[in-house]
């Protein structure tokens, strides 16, 4: 491959590229959403930015509204990581700020946006919660 085909294709890849994180956003926020839900969470929380200089250098959540232990109990502190880079894909400010919002929310504040992209790309996502917890028809099925 030479360089000139490279350069050529770079559009192409950096399309692709974003489709893949936003189809990996969407998988990874309804799984989160299908946890939340049969757990049955809610309430509102804070997802915290890490400070690397500090006790915690990870991103963390604080419970708002409820048990911090209920909290802890559902979310390692990796998937917690993994929750604020997507989050922080989707453009919240999450690495520098705290980001409040209710648990019970994850999904229609997040999912509808992405799976709308995916659809004007030609792509057909996944239904992300089971049947039996998307009785609220909070996401639309294909």
């Amino acid at each position: 491959m030479n360089i000139h085909h490279l350069l050529h294709q770079r559009d192409m890849l950096l399309r692709q590229a974003r489709l893949a994180n936003v189809a990996y956003a969407y998988q990874r926020l309804g799984e989160f959403a299908a946890r939340i839900s049969r757990a049955r969470l809610c309430g509102a929380v804070a997802i915290c930015p890490g400070d690397p200089a500090g006790e915690q250098p990870w991103p963390g959540m604080a419970a708002l509204e409820g048990s911090q232990a209920v909290i802890e109990e559902h979310f390692l502190d990796e998937e917690l990581v993994e929750l604020t880079d997507i989050l922080a894909f989707l453009g919240e400010d999450v690495r520098t700020d705290r980001l409040t919002l209710r648990l019970e929310d994850l999904a229609d504040r997040y999912l509808p946006r992405l799976r709308a992209e995916l659809l004007a790309a030609g792509v057909t996502p996944a239904n992300t919660l089971p049947a039996s917890e998307d009785s609220s028809s909070r996401l639309e099925r294909p």
